[in-house]
């Protein structure tokens, strides 16, 4: 019985548990061969038990069979190494063999605790010979269609040892072999990991058939379910969910492993269907709603190594006299679980009782979560082992895909569905807007508000459209602003720009202009509020103001507020990194905002904000040569504009300052071939660093041997390095303290022709493109 301080959400779990078995992962039935009529051309009729002779023969006319990974269909002798004879050459007479089929497949059915109502239908599809040393290493099956449930392997009987058929589910594993007489009918679910041991002697013969489900499990399942023990599960619910105010799930993960195409209440596998009827039936009786979604479950465990082979590890090759294998308690590739650190559960794919699918991104919290089974017992499609880092142990990393059941107060029904999908929970906004329930929709979108900024943010480029369009007909700014301030300004495109500028023309411009800080992020400092996305939107920024001048006034005002937002974050970002001292990433990152900066005054040209581009254009022409690399970079992503836009945005001063400042570096006398000096850029003036100086800056002198202590060194060490100069710094360890030797390389006098090459280039296509003679 569970304990009384156990929370409602296990105790919910334990029922579920404790409800009888109905059927397990897999199952064996065997019939006479008799009914059986197989012929394969080149080879004839297949005589049963099969011959030695036959089976070679149809070794010769097969072709190596190849497996499913993912998408794709592969051939590798290493994972499957087996024999598939192609369908064309098969015939079977279908007569016959359904008077043995047919009721083994309804035995089947109920073994696998399939309800009855349902149906099992067996589509063939292929022929298989294992000869010896041939096998199939551990995999799952894909299904190959919408019904599909399971997979049926028929052995046909034959003088063969070894090929063991392995099923394994859950923790359990089942263990099947052929037999020399009878036909051997081993089914089970599509999820379920299995694998062919070698063949040791003789040949495995096999027909596969995938399995197809007719009827709905849940369905026939409800018809047994235990009506007391549905009352129980509904007093957990009640417990769970109690009076409080904040909406809250119960989640419980399924047994079984299911895709997004095989997702749907009727075709729930075995257990899984028997306990989603009782979970119906609970949530009826308190007043719950349910749905069926996919689980996503991260793991991280400690782990210690799997003692070595021999001692108590686990072994490393199969013997078909033993009986069904022991576990050891390891975990794959030889480590123990020890204690479970972190678990996250996902869902998505989201069924409702009718069906209906919405598109979910969800995590919920532990509390939420429970499970009969638990998840470490299942098999990972996915894992990740770290080894011992210093200041933490091993841990192993595993992913699971589960099937869940998701429970909910009816009164909280929007709210629950609203975080599960924001998209669904926009569009009911815009339903109840639109027949005129703007009071409805207020009330709806106030309970948004605990999870809005996270639900919202995950797949918010998908969502802003609807938004703002809901956000002016809820016809409340608080509420408006709620809903709006997930989102970020990458997000924005043109297709935007008639229903902000509705927005704003609706809220005012004090309201938009607060808005579109937050959007921005505006409290966030420069290095942090700035992102690789954020140079693409401002590229794209002045087909935004384009399209909002459709809007004359109310558009030029949001776009000029878009603009001036804008320009505060890049111009911190660019002033930031012109004091970065490396200069390698300084010139690259500052060349890379070039683009953003040319869509920013082009986009000042298409709202006519001169005041805007002259800030702009007074910022690129400092003296500052570190600015000059933004600004040709902005010049060459501005340069395919019209011609005559290009006073309006600011880019003829632009250009005249960057062929002044070319000029003026290329007239300066080249480096002398006798002349070593080196300017150390500013920093510490600390007394190592005015003796780096001073080294440095002598135009004869190449090297320097200089003893000092490890810490000093080190610091010698990184001005050198941070500034990258042409400095090889090297320690002689000999004597106390030892020698710090410095030498000034060729690479300054390269580092010199390249920049002058480089100039030469910039200020001839500056003198190409912009006439500047």
């Amino acid at each position: 019985m569970p304990s009384p301080q156990s929370s409602p959400c296990d105790r919910f779990a334990n029922l579920l548990g404790e409800a009888a078995a109905t059927g397990s992962f897999s199952a064996r039935r065997t019939a006479r061969p008799n009914d059986l009529r197989l012929e394969v051309s080149s080879v004839g009729t297949i005589a049963l038990p099969v011959p030695v002779r036959q089976a070679k023969e149809l070794c010769l006319i097969g072709r190596p069979a190849r497996f499913g990974q993912g998408k794709q269909t592969l051939l590798d002798a290493r994972v499957r190494d087996t024999w598939e004879i192609p369908k064309s050459r098969l015939k079977i007479d279908k007569r016959r063999w359904n008077a043995t089929l047919r009721p083994v497949l309804d035995r089947l059915r109920a073994d696998l605790g399939l309800p009855e109502g349902c149906e099992l239908i067996a589509e063939f599809h292929s022929m298989l010979v294992y000869a010896p040393g041939q096998f199939f290493a551990p995999h799952q099956d894909s299904e190959k269609a919408d019904t599909m449930i399971g997979t049926m392997v028929v052995t046909l009987p034959s003088v063969s040892t070894g090929g063991v058929l392995v099923v394994e589910h859950a923790g359990q594993t089942a263990t099947y072999r052929s037999s020399k007489e009878s036909l051997s009918f081993v089914a089970f679910y599509a999820d379920c990991r299995h694998h062919v041991r070698p063949v040791t002697s003789g040949y495995r013969v096999v027909l596969t058939y995938n399995l197809l489900l007719k009827g709905d499990t849940v369905v026939a399942s409800a018809g047994r379910a235990d009506p007391d023990r549905a009352t129980e599960l509904a007093g957990c619910l009640n417990d769970h969910f109690g009076d409080s105010d904040e909406p809250r799930r119960l989640v419980y993960l399924l047994d079984h492993e299911y895709t997004q195409r095989a997702l749907s209440w009727a075709r729930l596998k075995g257990d899984d269907a028997s306990r989603a009827a009782l979970v119906r039936a609970a949530a009826h009786e308190a007043d719950c709603e349910v749905a069926l979604a996919l689980a996503e479950v991260h793991e991280t465990w400690s782990t210690e190594d799997a003692e070595p082979w021999g001692y108590g590890g686990r072994r490393a090759h199969w013997d078909d006299d033993q009986e069904d294998d022991e576990e050891d308690g390891s975990g794959e590739d030889g480590y123990e679980l020890q204690e479970l650190i972190e678990s996250t559960t996902s869902l998505d794919c989201w069924l409702d009782e009718s069906g209906e699918a919405t598109p979910t991104s969800l995590t919920v919290f532990d509390d939420e979560v429970c499970a009969t089974t638990p998840t470490a017992d299942l098999s990972p499609h996915d894992s990740s082992y770290e080894g011992y880092m210093g200041n933490y142990g091993n841990t192993l990393d595993r992913w699971y895909r589960r099937a869940a059941i998701v429970v909910w107060p009816r009164r909280w029904s929007y709210a629950i569905r609203a975080q599960a999908s924001p998209g669904w929970a926009l569009d009911r906004l815009a339903d109840l807007v639109q027949v005129g329930d703007v009071a409805g929709a207020r009330d709806a979108a106030t309970t948004l508000g605990s999870f809005w900024s996270v639900a919202a943010g995950v797949n918010g480029q998908h969502l802003l459209g609807k938004a703002l369009t809901v956000a002016q007909g809820l016809d409340e700014p608080g509420i408006a602003a709620m809903l709006l301030a997930p989102f970020q300004i990458e997000m924005l495109g043109h297709t935007h720009a008639a229903s902000l500028a509705q927005l704003a023309a609706h809220y005012g411009e004090s309201w938009t202009r607060e808005m579109v800080g937050g959007w921005f992020g505006r409290d966030r400092p420069a290095h942090m509020s700035w992102q690789t996305q954020r140079a693409s939107w401002l590229a794209s920024l002045p087909a935004i103001c384009e399209a909002l001048r459709a809007a004359p006034q109310v558009g030029v005002m949001v776009g000029g507020l878009l603009s001036a937002a804008a320009w505060t974050p890049l111009r911190d970002a660019m002033a930031e990194l012109s004091r970065f001292p490396t200069p390698s990433h300084r010139h690259t990152a500052l060349g890379e905002l070039g683009p953003a900066v040319a869509g920013l005054l082009a986009s000042t040209t298409t709202l006519a904000a001169r005041e805007l581009r002259d800030e702009i254009v007074a910022f690129l022409c400092r003296s500052n040569d570190d600015l000059v690399v933004c600004a040709m970079s902005a010049l060459r992503a501005a340069h395919k504009s019209r011609r005559d836009t290009h006073r309006e945005a600011g880019l003829d001063i632009v250009s005249r300052h960057c062929t002044v400042r070319l000029a003026t570096r290329l007239a300066r006398p080249t480096r002398s071939a006798d002349d070593w000096s080196i300017e150390l850029p500013e920093g510490c003036h600390c007394e190592l660093c005015q003796t780096l100086d001073a080294f440095l800056a002598d135009t004869a002198r190449r090297s320097f041997e200089w003893p000092l202590a490890e810490q000093r060194r080190r610091h010698v060490h990184s001005r050198i390095d941070q500034a990258e100069l042409p400095v090889h710094h090297q320690t002689r360890r000999s004597g106390r303290p030892y020698t710090l030797v410095l030498t000034k390389t060729e690479a300054l006098f390269a580092r010199e022709r390249e920049a002058r090459r480089r100039d030469q280039t910039d200020l001839a296509w500056l003198g190409r493109t912009f006439n500047m003679r």
